[in-house]
């Protein structure tokens, strides 16, 4: 595995406010693999969206930069798609039409109309959503929106797929089930997965590595954390896995710390 395919370099943002200008980061450095599955965990407002913001091309780094493939981020761009934890799906459009205009936007030039349709359907099997394919997000529940948003963003054939709590609003089994397919989508496919988590377990069981934040403001990189736990994974037999309990309780210790810090 390179670790060059996605580098973040003494990363540093500020932004103007009333009392002067607010470090929001401070001197991130992060080389990501290729296929690499990373969560980002830490305290609100330890910066975790302000860098998947940064590697999406939202925010421009004040200091350093991101390099994907070599290539400098600087704008958005279809290479980089993103699930928010609120789908965003447009509410007058259907699952199928707001797969569609994902696909349009990066395929109008090279894939006909038949390969289109059937890329978008290709994209709404993978997350289970083809018989709900017609009807508006009003008519369908939270968690088949956000498996919806999911197939719009794979759809793009993004190099990294961010995924900003993107199971956060939803109910435990809803968010089993999603965490369940998106192990699967990530094997089937090898996307590079960045995802922004506050649930300790969902990190433990879909990375390989986990990037822990140190507070804000000015903050950073506190520790990365290796899981080496073999795949595929399975949540039940994970339950009383000693190693898994392990990487769990050394998360929990950072978090701890660090929330005694703010209270301090």
């Amino acid at each position: 595995m390179s670790h060059s395919y996605l580098q973040l370099t003494q990363v540093s943002i500020e932004f103007p406010t009333d009392n002067g200008p607010y470090i929001a980061l401070d001197n991130v450095n992060l080389a990501i693999a290729e296929k690499e599955f990373i969560s980002l965990i830490g305290h609100s407002g330890c910066g975790k969206s302000t860098v998947l913001n940064i590697v999406a091309g939202m925010h421009q780094a004040t200091r350093g930069g991101v390099l994907l493939e070599d290539k400098e981020v600087n704008q958005p761009g279809p290479d980089r798609a993103v699930v928010f934890q609120n789908h965003s799906l447009l509410p007058w459009l259907t699952s199928y039409g707001n797969v569609e205009l994902a696909v349009k936007q990066v395929f109008k030039q090279n894939k006909s109309k038949p390969e289109m349709h059937d890329w978008i359907m290709h994209n709404l099997e993978l997350v289970n959503m083809t018989h709900a394919k017609d009807k508006l997000p009003s008519e369908i529940s939270g968690g088949m929106k956000q498996r919806v948003g999911i197939a719009r963003a794979l759809a793009m054939e993004p190099k990294v797929l961010l995924m900003d709590e993107p199971f956060g609003a939803l109910d435990a089994l809803t968010r089993a089930h999603l965490q369940d397919s998106l192990m699967d989508i990530h094997s089937n496919l090898g996307n590079t997965v960045i995802m922004i988590t506050h649930d300790v377990d969902e990190a433990v069981l879909l990375s390989d590595r986990i990037i822990m934040m140190t507070n804000g403001p000015s903050a950073t990189i506190g520790s990365i954390l290796n899981i080496e736990l073999e795949r595929p994974r399975k949540r039940l037999d994970l339950a009383d896995n000693e190693q898994f309990n392990h990487y769990r309780a050394e998360v929990l210790k950072f978090l701890h710390e660090k929330q005694t810090k703010i209270a301090a």
